[in-house]
């Protein structure tokens, strides 16, 4: 601790301030005075900002610094950035494997102990919150991650889904660097993340709405109430889909926001529109300027109505003869092509 401290002499023959020196072996086993004593306390106070150790191996914990001095620490820290060796020839592990240099490009929180030849994460470190999941998980920043082998791998896991620890302690490491934008961070931050679940909300919807129009199945059925024991086709399987998939779980059903509405009927038909018409336009630009062929058919239902189908054949750039059946729509197909 008094490495990191300008000391105030105890006794009156005290004449220097005393440093200490992890390499001096006298050193490592000074008398360090009481923490409780009034004179500690004071020289706690007393933070040096050059005296920090950047070796994360042989940094003391954050939390033993005083709580008075702990945003100087961050700030020391901050201003120094993760520790990473220059030149350095990383010695091997049992598994005759090395830390490599490159992981520092890739991982902007990752740095390295000489002292430890050991990986750590310098925002946990500063930022790492108390939190019921941490139990176990110390290896990044205590004693420090060495298995090489498999070394990309655990980084990956070490950063975890948006509300793992290490994402936590990364936006308070970027709301404590730009304190006078922190307020319009945090809401971006959320912002952010109800883009994201708006998004895979949207990508299971269509996803549910593309298999039922490939298979020509029914979207509705007789009974979509919540305690209904069938509520059709795309209700059922995009209930089946959220509980097998666990991003899609978190964003959709009761997680959503109650104005969501992308599995109300209306929504649905908008959707069947656009994937109609992107259907039509992949059709038109397969055929291009090739020569091809109308076959119309028509049919009246029991409300007098007369429905139409039209399927087009033509042969593509492969030599293939391929048939194409297109929505009853088909006045508006009619005038594009014959005009």
């Amino acid at each position: 601790m008094d490495k990191f401290l300008i000391k105030r002499p105890r006794f009156p023959s005290a004449t220097n301030t005393h440093v200490l020196n992890l390499n001096s072996a006298a050193d490592s086993n000074a008398f360090i005075p009481d923490t409780n004593t009034p004179t500690q306390k004071r020289a706690n106070i007393e933070f040096n900002p050059d005296s920090i150790i950047s070796d994360p191996g042989a940094r003391i914990p954050i939390d033993e610094y005083d709580v008075n001095i702990r945003d100087q620490v961050r700030r020391a820290y901050i201003a120094k950035g993760p520790f990473r060796p220059v030149d350095y020839t990383f010695p091997k592990n049992g598994d005759s494997r090395t830390f490599q240099a490159n992981w520092f490009g890739e991982f902007d929180w990752l740095e390295y102990s000489i002292h430890k030849d050991a990986a750590f994460c310098m925002w946990c470190y500063l930022f790492n919150p108390k939190r019921a999941d941490n139990s176990g998980k110390n290896a990044f920043t205590t004693t420090g991650f060495k298995k090489w082998k498999k070394a990309l791998n655990k980084f990956r896991s070490h950063i975890g889904l948006v509300g793992s620890s290490h994402n936590e302690a990364t936006r308070r490491y970027q709301a404590f660097k730009n304190q006078k934008q922190s307020i319009s961070h945090v809401f971006s931050a959320q912002g952010h993340e109800i883009e994201v679940d708006y998004r895979r909300r949207l990508t299971a919807v269509l996803t549910v709405i593309q298999l039922l129009l490939r298979q020509g199945f029914g979207f509705r059925g007789h009974d979509e109430s919540s305690d209904s024991l069938n509520k059709g086709n795309f209700l059922e399987i995009l209930e089946w889909h959220c509980e097998n998939n666990v991003g899609v779980g978190k964003a959709s059903r009761s997680n959503a926001p109650g104005n969501c509405q992308l599995t109300s009927p209306k929504v649905q038909k908008e959707l069947v529109r656009a994937c109609a018409s992107e259907t039509r336009s992949l059709i038109f630009a397969d055929i291009g300027n090739s020569f091809f062929t109308l076959m119309v058919d028509e049919s009246r239902d029991i409300s007098l109505k007369e429905q139409m189908a039209v399927v087009l054949r033509y042969v593509n750039k492969h030599g293939e003869v391929i048939e194409r059946l297109l929505p009853t729509f088909i006045y508006t197909v009619l005038k594009f092509f014959v005009g």
